[in-house]
């Protein structure tokens, strides 16, 4: 198990002590394989999403290596197109189970290689996953489109399903922002990439009729702010304009209107949002209220249905662990977690001649 001495920096008083933090990276290290891969749970499946954001959990952590086999199992599956598969079992990369090809889930790379040098200062490490980066962010950005919104995935037969989803985007508009600054650190300039980016950013700021409506979702709420494309007064009054329909005190976050279920992901999420605008209190606070979902491993139930007093559905997911770690990282001021998610050095992109 995780030394606490090496979770010191997960610290944060009401939601995590230091031996908290350390079994609940243990639980997250016990899910991933000797090649790597990180499942949502032993025996689940694995999508390059979620055992992504694990990672940067065990990097947060200080388990550094563990962090690196994860991005190196990416490297090693990833398929000639620059793509991942959405779905492998248990995360074995010989058996995808769905062969869709999600640009979200392939983008997120950047995120996590960007947060993994930034942590350890490895140049090593990002040479060796440049390409890998590169090759995604391509694929990718074949999907956007005129209005620069980012198409949702390919078919397994390689159809592109043009629909964008706001939140895919939004998580894509964070990643390209890290792989451009990857790229200026590499000193390879990515103008088409610096061009993308802020019709992308444009779009998500100015023209949601360019997405599928899922205004329901609560990641639809929170994440534009989350992916970097809203921050300031218009990131406060989108919070405030729904904070009543989607928190339930005491509880968290629901994922879905109107359902009676909050999840522990998208409540460490809007904690994290909340981190970026500047509310660290109210971010503690959905922080804490998740506690209940904490499970006797340290690993932490994804929902709980409160009209019914059940959690549901039965799985304790290495990636809503990873989430709450993140948000408590940042929180406590970790210089990578900080730096990735607060934005603040990150490229922003050319915006586009549009709506002036």
């Amino acid at each position: 198990m995780t030394s606490p001495g090496r979770t010191e920096r997960l610290v944060l008083p009401g939601v995590l002590t230091a031996e908290q933090a350390a079994r609940t990276v243990a639980g997250i290290l016990a899910t991933q394989r000797t090649d790597g891969a990180i499942p949502w749970f032993r025996g689940h499946h694995l999508d390059p999403w979620d055992h992504t954001e694990a990672a940067m959990a065990l990097d947060a952590a200080g388990e550094h290596e563990r962090a690196a086999a994860a991005y190196d199992w990416l490297r090693r599956t990833q398929n000639p197109d620059g793509s991942w598969y959405a779905a492998y079992a248990d995360g074995d990369a010989d058996e995808p189970t769905d062969r869709g090809r999600e640009t979200n889930f392939c983008a997120y790379l950047a995120v996590g290689v960007w947060h993994h040098f930034l942590s350890t200062g490895d140049e090593t490490f990002l040479d060796r996953m440049w390409p890998a980066v590169h090759a995604a962010t391509e694929f990718v950005l074949a999907l956007q489109q005129p209005g620069g919104e980012i198409g949702w995935k390919r078919e397994d037969d390689g159809t592109p399903v043009t629909d964008a989803l706001l939140t895919g985007s939004s998580s894509v508009h964070h990643a390209l922002r890290c792989a451009l600054a990857m790229a200026e650190q590499r000193e390879e300039p990515q103008p088409d990439w610096e061009l993308a980016l802020g019709r992308l950013g444009h779009a998500l700021r100015e023209h949601p009729e360019r997405f599928l409506d899922k205004s329901r979702y609560s990641m639809d709420w929170y994440y534009p702010i989350l992916g970097g494309a809203v921050r300031g007064a218009a990131a406060r009054a989108r919070i405030d304009a729904h904070w009543d329909e989607f928190v339930v005190p005491g509880l968290g976050v629901r994922c879905v209107l109107p359902n009676p279920w909050v999840t522990g992901g998208e409540s460490a999420e809007l904690a994290l949002a909340l981190w970026v605008m500047g509310e660290s209190d109210r971010a503690v606070q959905i922080l804490a209220w998740i506690q209940h979902l904490r499970a006797d491993d340290g690993m932490y139930w994804t929902g709980y249905v409160f009209d019914d007093d059940v959690i549901w559905p039965r799985e304790r997911t290495s990636w809503t662990a990873g989430s709450l770690l993140l948000a408590v990282a940042a929180l406590g001021g970790d210089e990578a977690t900080t730096s990735v998610f607060g934005g603040e050095s990150l490229p922003m992109g050319l915006a586009p001649d549009c709506c002036r």
